[in-house]
């Protein structure tokens, strides 16, 4: 039986007096994978924040393992400030890092070792992508968060990289938990769901969770979003 590998209990979190977030709770088993949807300004980047201790809130957040990785939303990584470092040399500045397994992670999410002398302004979108996927991989995490990963891809481009994904945490075993504003991901991919909107308005299985009645509650829509199953 899978193991519990977070807890969350009464998490809220306030800045200069304005609730962000409040009465968060949820736990996380060992093989999920939890996708966390919400309007704009839902609390999403912060919960995951919040996860990683990079910011105050008050309750409880229990971790069972320390083996975590978190890539932040695109747009705050893709910035044109970026010193002109080579991929291998980004990959380098990571701590604890062994030079020999940078190749063999770079392939694992579909890219040729050559891109290790590329500067990041050298590749494409997707490329940047599946590099930041494997910067995550390198010290074999068990448990990963992405704050919307597929930003600024095309809607094949997005598939793909979750596919990836999904083909990592099958051959890795990994925990996932991910943001994102496309729903199809959560049918797709997601063990479980959770609905934000300041605080928790759903959660549980897509099938039991993603209602006309609940996107309406989320949204302020839904009565005709219906998910057609392959």
């Amino acid at each position: 039986m899978a193991h519990e590998v977070l807890n969350v209990t009464n998490l809220g979190v306030s800045f200069d007096n304005e609730t962000i977030l409040h009465n968060i709770s949820f736990s996380v088993k060992q093989g999920d994978i939890i996708v966390i949807v919400g309007p704009n300004g839902a609390g999403k980047t912060t919960l995951m924040r919040a996860l990683l201790n990079l910011i105050p809130y008050t309750g409880t957040i229990t971790w069972a393992t320390e083996q975590r990785a978190y890539l932040p939303p695109h747009e705050i990584l893709n910035q044109k400030d970026i010193p002109p470092l080579t991929i291998e040399e980004f990959f380098l500045c990571k701590k604890n890092i062994d030079a020999q397994h940078i190749p063999n992670t770079i392939e694992q999410v579909g890219l040729t070792k050559n891109i290790l002398k590329k500067q990041f302004s050298e590749l494409s979108t997707g490329q940047f992508q599946r590099m930041l996927i494997a910067w995550s991989l390198i010290n074999n995490p068990e448990v990963l968060l992405y704050d919307d990963p597929a930003t600024a891809i095309d809607i094949a481009g997005q598939k793909a990289l979750y596919e990836l994904l999904k083909k990592l945490w099958k051959e890795k075993k990994l925990t996932m938990i991910l943001v994102t504003h496309n729903l199809n991901i959560v049918w797709e991919y997601a063990t479980h769901v959770l609905c934000l909107n300041k605080t928790i308005m759903c959660q549980g299985t897509p099938q039991t969770t993603l209602t006309p009645e609940n996107l309406t509650k989320l949204y302020g829509w839904g009565a005709m979003y219906e998910h057609k199953h392959d």
